[in-house]
């Protein structure tokens, strides 16, 4: 079976788990307890038949089973609609636009930071068994792991930032450097400036990219704090889990084979030892993007990060159900996309995966 005939069979056999997935949304938002209709009116609220008129227009009128198959397939058809409660009149998509980019902000470094030091810190471990550097790394990843997100981000923010004017490093983490301009919040994420030579009337080529390098220092200082608790689940799994794929592929047979062969110490490492030792690390990699979703709910709240996360927890709170719903269904597009891929890398790093198993 090719990589490709592959590929599509997975997309096919994850139709029936979307079409459960969008089941379940449906079941949940519309049968539970969230009533969008007095979340629009407000604690005041109107009338009996103005609230009837408002339920007429949005559809929550219509049989049970109809407002099922406009929901599949408003899904389906990315029709997903406009917000009602939040942002009444805004459509998901436009509110994607505002919302997405601090989110791919904060997964970016929340992604970067376990992959240049959980795996390095778990490879080094590996590669010196019970040295001091062993487990003082062993010991960290075991406490890192431990502390929930939300008590980490908590904790993090005490450390930072001082109302008395100094935390406890000396100096207040939002005064020094960058200025930034409130406490927390959403970072500013226009450092990039594409100049374009539109002169042509027709088409408009693009003839370089500027920086505005303070501008993207104060973006990084803000994110960094929540990136650090959104990536330190991540750090700490990829740290034991390396550590321990690293002792198991040195004292494999294949590895005593290189060696009697006569190979450098460095090809051992990168061509057996580190290869094969990712195959366990895979799966923690691509569930970053997991923890992103599941934990961006929580770390942007801690933040006040104005993000799909924060975004998605509000809507769900206050019963905006169309934003819920969408939100929900793009992440599942997401989880299922990467479970995909997944499954195509391990064919890749690991010649015994084929196909056909």
């Amino acid at each position: 079976m090719s990589r490709w005939r592959y590929f599509f069979k997975r997309l096919l056999l994850s139709v029936p788990v979307l079409f459960l997935v969008m089941t379940v949304i449906f079941v949940v938002l519309r049968m539970g307890p969230l009533d969008p209709v007095a979340a629009m009116l407000g604690p005041g609220g109107l009338s009996g038949a103005d609230a009837n008129a408002i339920r007429e227009s949005l559809g929550l009128n219509q049989p049970l089973w109809q407002q099922y198959i406009d929901f599949i397939t408003d899904l389906i058809t990315f029709n997903l609609g406009q917000s009602w409660v939040l942002h009444p009149s805004r459509s998901v998509f436009e509110l994607l636009r505002t919302f997405g980019p601090r989110t791919l902000w904060l997964g970016f470094w929340s992604i970067l930071l376990p992959l240049f030091i959980g795996i390095p810190l778990g490879f080094y471990a590996g590669m010196n068994p019970n040295s001091w550097g062993d487990y003082v790394a062993s010991f960290g990843g075991i406490v890192w792991l431990a502390m929930p997100n939300f008590w980490l981000g908590i904790m993090l923010l005490t450390v930072l930032r001082r109302t008395d004017g100094g935390g406890w490093f000396g100096f207040d983490w939002y005064q020094f450097g960058p200025n930034t301009e409130s406490l927390i919040g959403a970072p500013s994420l226009d450092f990039v400036d594409v100049s374009s030579w539109a002169d042509l009337g027709v088409v408009s080529i693009p003839t370089g990219l500027s920086f505005e390098w303070m501008t993207l220092a104060v973006a990084i200082k803000v994110i960094l704090p929540a990136a650090i608790v959104l990536g330190s689940a991540s750090m700490a799994s990829e740290l034991r889990i390396g550590r321990t794929a690293v002792l198991e592929t040195i004292n494999s047979n294949y590895v005593e084979t290189a060696k009697a062969k006569g190979l450098s110490s460095r090809v051992i490492v990168w061509k057996h030892v580190f290869r094969n030792a990712l195959i366990p690390l895979l799966p923690i990699i691509t569930n970053e993007a997991f923890l992103l979703i599941g934990g961006s709910v929580i770390v942007e709240s801690v933040f006040n990060i104005n993000g799909i996360g924060r975004l998605f927890f509000q809507a769900a709170v206050q019963g905006d159900l169309p934003l819920a719903g969408s939100l929900i269904y793009i992440f599942t597009l997401i989880i299922i996309f990467l479970n995909i891929v997944q499954d195509l890398l391990y064919t890749v790093l690991d010649p015994r995966v084929g196909y056909d198993q």
